[in-house]
C-alpha cells in the first residue's frame, strides 16, 4: 500500500478502518463482507474526489511522491537489451543521468534521463537526481551517438533541478547545461521526452528539448521550484502553495500554453499507486510519438524542434 501525503488523510483514515475490519474478518469470527465494500466504496469515492480537484501544490507533492517510477523502473519494464553507457570522456561518470542503447517495442533507441533512486543509500549515490556537468556533458555525448548511428532518442526528466553546488560551478555547470540544450535542438533524430515526476529548471530542459514533450498527469514543470520562488519573492519558503499556483507549474497549464504537447494519464491516485499501468500509459504515449515523427528527415527534425520552443511564450 502507498505511503498517504498530507492532503489524502481522510482517505487514509478510511482506509485504516477497512483494514481493521479485514483483519477482524480474517479471524472469521463475524462476516464483514458488506461493511468492508461499503467502506471501499466510499474511500474509492473520496480519492476520485480528491484527485479531481487538485491544487498546483498537492500536484508538486504527488509529482514528488518517492514511490513513484523512476528511471530503473522504466528502463526494466519497457527497454529490452538496455546497455547502459558511463561517463563524459572528460571528467567522470555521474550517476544522476543514466542512458544507453535499448530496444522499445522492436525499435533500435538511445534513452536517457534522471534517476533520483528509492532509499537513503541509493538517493546518494545519484545525488537525488540533480545531474552535474559530467552527467550533462554524457548526455550529450549520448545524444550525438545516437545522431550518428540514426537512432531515435527517448528522454525521461524527474529532477528537481541541477546540482547547485560550488564543485558543480567550478567545473561548468551552466555551459553543461546549455550545450545539451544544444545537442538535443541540433540532432537530426527525432527525440520525445518525458516528463515523469518534477521538471526542475535548466536541469530539466538540457534533457528536454524534444520534438515531442509529454508530461504525466500529475508531474509538474517549471524555471523554479516553488519553494524557490516562495524563498525570493516573501523571503519565506511557507508561502510555496501560493508560488506554485501563480507559476502555472501543471501538465494541463502547459499543455494550454503549449510548453507540452501531450498529457499522459496516470492511475487514479497517482503512478505511484499502481506503477505497472502508469509505465505502461507512458509506453503508448512514447511509442505513437516515435511512430508519428519516423517520417521526417534530419532536416525537418531540426526544424520542427526549433519551430517548437522558439514559438513558446507567443501569443
Amino acid at each position: 500500500m502507498p505511503s498517504f501525503l498530507d492532503f489524502e488523510k481522510p482517505i487514509a483514515e478510511l482506509q485504516g478502518r477497512i483494514d481493521e475490519l479485514r483483519d477482524t474478518a480474517a479471524e472469521g469470527s463475524v462476516d464483514l463482507a458488506a461493511d468492508i465494500a461499503r467502506l471501499q466504496a466510499k474511500s474509492d469515492k473520496l480519492l476520485k474526489d480528491t484527485f479531481a480537484r487538485l491544487t498546483p501544490w498537492q500536484k508538486t507533492q504527488v509529482a514528488r511522491h518517492p514511490e513513484r517510477p523512476h528511471f530503473k523502473d522504466y528502463v526494466a519494464a519497457l527497454f529490452d537489451e538496455f546497455v547502459p553507457l558511463a561517463g563524459d570522456r572528460a571528467f567522470g561518470d555521474d550517476q544522476a543521468i543514466i542512458g544507453g542503447f535499448a530496444t522499445f517495442r522492436g525499435r533500435k533507441i538511445m534513452v536517457l534521463g534522471h534517476e533520483k533512486g528509492d532509499d537513503t543509500a541509493s538517493r546518494l549515490r545519484h545525488n537525488f537526481g540533480m545531474g552535474k556537468p559530467e552527467g550533462y556533458r554524457k548526455a550529450i555525448r549520448l545524444v550525438e551517438l545516437a545522431d550518428r548511428f540514426g537512432l531515435p532518442i527517448v528522454t525521461l526528466v524527474d529532477t528537481s533541478g541541477a546540482f547547485p553546488g560550488i564543485q558543480a560551478e567550478e567545473r561548468g555547470q551552466a555551459e553543461a547545461i546549455a550545450r545539451s540544450t544544444e545537442a538535443c535542438l541540433n540532432a537530426g533524430v527525432p527525440i520525445v521526452s518525458a516528463i515523469v515526476g518534477e521538471g526542475g529548471s535548466g536541469g530539466a530542459v538540457a534533457l528536454a528539448a524534444g520534438n515531442r514533450v509529454l508530461m504525466f498527469e500529475h508531474a509538474i514543470y517549471s524555471v523554479i521550484s516553488p519553494e524557490g520562488c516562495a524563498s525570493i519573492l516573501w523571503r519565506t519558503a511557507d508561502k510555496a502553495p501560493e508560488a506554485a499556483e501563480a507559476m502555472r507549474i501543471t501538465a494541463q497549464d502547459l499543455k494550454s500554453f503549449g510548453v507540452i504537447d501531450d498529457i499522459v494519464p496516470e492511475p487514479l491516485g497517482g503512478a505511484h499507486r499502481d506503477r505497472a499501468a502508469a509505465i505502461e500509459s507512458l509506453a503508448d504515449a512514447l511509442s505513437s510519438a516515435l511512430r508519428n515523427l519516423a517520417p521526417l528527415t534530419p532536416s525537418e527534425l531540426r526544424k520542427d524542434r526549433q519551430a517548437k520552443f522558439l514559438k513558446m511564450g507567443r501569443l
